[in-house]
């Protein structure tokens, strides 16, 4: 299982049978959505998480999606009401509501006035999930108030989502909730945490700070659903632990017939930079109320996976559909078929580009040794995840073990492709041994059967080489 599946909790999926099914066909990671709940709420939930991963022996990971700052317009006079195309709206703060009697085009309020600073002339603005298209033709009263003109024909409806693409927002990606939730969710047990409407690296390092703040490490998950975020790719990557392509807003702030290729672009840099990518939104939303998927939709999935993504997500899937389990084992099935293709398709595992990069290399030469010999898994000892991460980065066909002592970098370890965690227990510092001990009692692997070990061994000069030896080892 190379490919890992999300799955989010709701009201259809919150029993400990459903889960247990759920995990039972290939279910790793659970996220848990604080747009519409808190973690008093998942804590049952996490409860359940837990008593599955012993019974079923596999870590799992409990994923607190935080809401983020998205916005919606107010009430909306006469809603749901048709709107023309080239018809004019007037967007603005509440209080700068035209009397009705004097000025008839139709209200539409923001009570968010960040979002409506620096607005201009010809910017572009999205209404009703984006099937609404408008242009800024008149500033009215700078950053308060605007007359907008409606590129296309359609429905208008009172509190929905509204968007400004490619335009920055002076917004911090957590609110006063998310960082409520943030420190409820730590303190419930929550094992990474996603941040919404991310624009910037600075975004992921304030995060960072407030988890710092509770005392602990946990992973941080950048779901990229603005165009600032793709335009500021490169340093978000350098700093978060993985990335979100969440598609359903993305698609508000891009062009749609770009969004196929983005999604391309992301998930090979996300590789490039041994950052774990997650493919989500409407990846086999008809299984909401049907038992089979679209034909659309599982070409959508098995693409994903050929792309290169580390997981894929279920959402209203899952969360409140009538099948979620058979979604989740609809999902597995493309998953294996696609993944039997790719690695045909790749042959070899990707040789790194030409960098000084010495872990990426003794990470890519464990590969070839693997290939060669035909062994059945790589095994890497990891303190901190960045070896398995390495290694999962040259897309082997190997299985790849991860164990760590630590529990936190186990569960983080869920999200790279490839990869099967473990805690590692002992306290001996040669790791080379505690890894042998591993494999001779690990019952995956027959006697006589070969693995390809990395791990790191002191030396005179360096007390703290990282990963500095491979090694062929017969069980």
């Amino acid at each position: 299982m190379h490919t890992k599946i999300v799955a989010t909790l709701g009201p259809a999926s919150l029993n400990p049978e459903t889960m247990r099914a759920m995990v039972r066909h290939g279910v790793r990671i659970f996220r848990l959505n604080f747009s519409h709940s808190d973690a008093a709420y998942f804590e049952p939930a996490i409860r359940i998480i837990r008593g599955l991963e012993g019974e079923f022996g596999v870590p799992l990971t409990a994923l607190g999606d935080l809401c983020g700052p998205k916005t919606r317009i107010g009430e909306v006079a006469d809603s749901p009401r048709n709107v023309g195309k080239g018809e004019y709206l007037l967007l603005g703060l509440p209080d700068e509501r035209p009397d009705p009697a004097r000025d008839e085009r139709v209200f539409v309020s923001l009570d968010v006035p960040e979002l409506l600073a620096g607005l201009r002339v010809g910017m572009a603005v999205n209404l009703s999930d984006g099937l609404l298209q408008f242009h800024v033709t008149r500033e009215i009263k700078a950053d308060r108030l605007y007359e907008i003109e409606a590129q296309n024909a359609g429905l208008l409806s009172s509190n929905k989502g509204i968007a400004f693409p490619g335009k920055h927002h002076p917004m911090p990606a957590l609110t006063p909730k998310d960082i409520k939730d943030l420190h409820e969710g730590l303190d419930v047990g929550v094992d990474a945490l996603a941040i919404s409407f991310v624009q910037g690296a600075n975004d992921v390092l304030m995060t960072k700070e407030e988890i710092k703040k509770h005392g602990v490490w946990v992973p941080v998950i950048s779901k990229l659903e603005r165009q600032n975020a793709v335009d500021n790719l490169d340093s978000i990557l350098k700093i978060t632990d993985a990335v979100m392509v969440a598609r359903g807003d993305l698609g508000l702030e891009c062009p749609i017939p770009q969004l196929p290729i983005l999604q391309k672009r992301i998930i090979r840099a996300c590789r490039h930079a041994q950052r774990p990518v997650i493919v989500a939104t409407q990846m086999l939303l008809s299984m909401v109320k049907n038992p089979i998927p679209t034909r659309a939709e599982s070409t959508d999935v098995a693409n994903a996976i050929l792309d290169g993504a580390d997981c894929v997500m279920l959402s209203e899937e899952t969360a409140v559909g009538d099948y979620p389990v058979e979604t989740v084992k609809v999902m597995r099935e493309i998953s294996d078929n696609a993944l039997e293709y790719y690695l045909e398709r790749i042959q070899a595992p990707y040789a790194p580009k030409r960098e000084k990069n010495p872990g990426k290399f003794v990470a890519y030469s464990a590969c070839l040794v693997a290939e060669n010999l035909e062994s059945k898994a790589i095994v890497c000892h990891t303190i901190s995840g960045t070896n398995p991460r390495l290694t999962a980065s040259r897309r082997p066909r190997q299985a790849i073990y991860a164990l760590t002592p630590d529990p936190r970098v186990m569960r983080f370890l869920n999200f790279a492709w490839g990869v099967k965690p473990r805690v590692l227990e002992g306290t001996d510092t040669d790791y080379m041994a505690l890894v042998e001990s591993f494999v001779s009692s690990c019952p995956d692997f027959a006697p006589g059967e070969p693995v390809v070990i990395t791990a790191g061994r002191p030396t005179p000069g360096n007390d703290t080489p990282g990963t500095n030896e491979i090694k062929i080892y017969y069980k």
